[in-house]
């Protein structure tokens, strides 16, 4: 009996030695797989639909790596107490898709710099649980390598579970807005350039969303560096912007300002939200 105590002790310090080196957002590469829990009279996924097995309620979806998305503070503790990881497949997109999921305009996914060498990202919409004795076994593959990196990924993780559900009546409103901003972003053009400038977009309802006259404010916050746009300036393209979304209903004013992040207040900041090309929460 102290013989197996003192094996199990071991194994315990083994597999906790091994994660001290795995942060949040770093990776494992190569034949891996996802699990998840089907319906087998309803499969939904592709992946599911083509399962062999009649019946079968598992399914193993081959994925190209995984990621893990545990803060890094429970990554390291001991697997005796803490014995799981949370874990998300990584996929692969294509560049544009890429440089538009980095600038966090697809809450879906989640921008890795390490895994980005390949075109992969982190699929958001599925999480699996693994324990850290699997963990161990793997070769770890750095994912941040900075704290603004990993500042980065945190906002990620925490926007896909925070993002605020905009009121029917805005999202019918900004839709001619969110298209010509989705068909714009990838052409070689001012426009697209200019878009693919943008760090983020945010808009405020004052009072407040629930307010039956609503002031809408649309910040377009630019990077810092000044680009020049072959004759086209910043408040061209925000007048056609904003001409997409017209007043009306209870939006009594659509106003829009283009700035970098230091013009915007703080306050500001906190009482907007942001919008996103992947799609508006309903």
């Amino acid at each position: 009996m102290v013989h197996e105590n003192s094996d199990h002790q071991l194994c315990i310090q083994t597999i906790d030695v091994a994660l001290k080196e795995w942060r949040q957002g770093d990776f494992v590469l190569g034949e891996q797989w996802f699990v998840y829990r089907i319906d087998p009279q309803q499969p939904l996924a592709e992946s599911s639909k083509n399962l062999d097995a009649e019946g079968l309620d598992l399914v193993e979806d081959e994925v190209q790596g995984l990621v893990v998305v545990t803060q890094t503070c429970d990554i390291v503790r001991s697997c005796e107490s803490r014995p799981f990881v949370e874990m998300v497949p990584l996929v692969a997109v294509k560049e544009q898709v890429l440089n538009e999921i980095r600038r966090g305009r697809r809450p879906q996914y989640a921008f890795i710099l390490g895994a980005s060498a390949y075109s992969l990202v982190a699929d958001l919409d599925r999480v699996m649980t693994v324990e850290k004795a699997v963990v161990a076994g793997w070769k770890c593959q750095q994912g941040c390598s900075s704290d603004q990196e990993v500042r980065l990924l945190g906002k990620a993780l925490a926007r896909k579970r925070v993002r605020f559900a905009f009121p029917d009546d805005f999202i019918e409103r900004v839709n001619e807005l969110q298209s010509r901003l989705q068909n714009k972003h990838p052409k070689l053009s001012p426009e697209g350039e200019a878009l693919r400038a943008l760090r983020e977009i945010r808009v405020r309802a004052a009072p407040s969303w629930s307010h039956n006259e609503i002031q809408l404010m649309f910040w377009f916050i630019r990077e810092e560096e000044e680009i020049q746009f072959q004759g086209v300036e910043w408040y061209n393209l925000l007048d056609k912007w904003m001409k997409l979304v017209p007043e009306g209903g209870r939006f009594q004013s659509v106003k829009g300002q283009v700035l970098t992040l230091e013009d915007l207040t703080a306050k500001d900041y906190i009482e907007s939200d942001p919008l996103d090309l992947d799609h508006l929460s309903d």
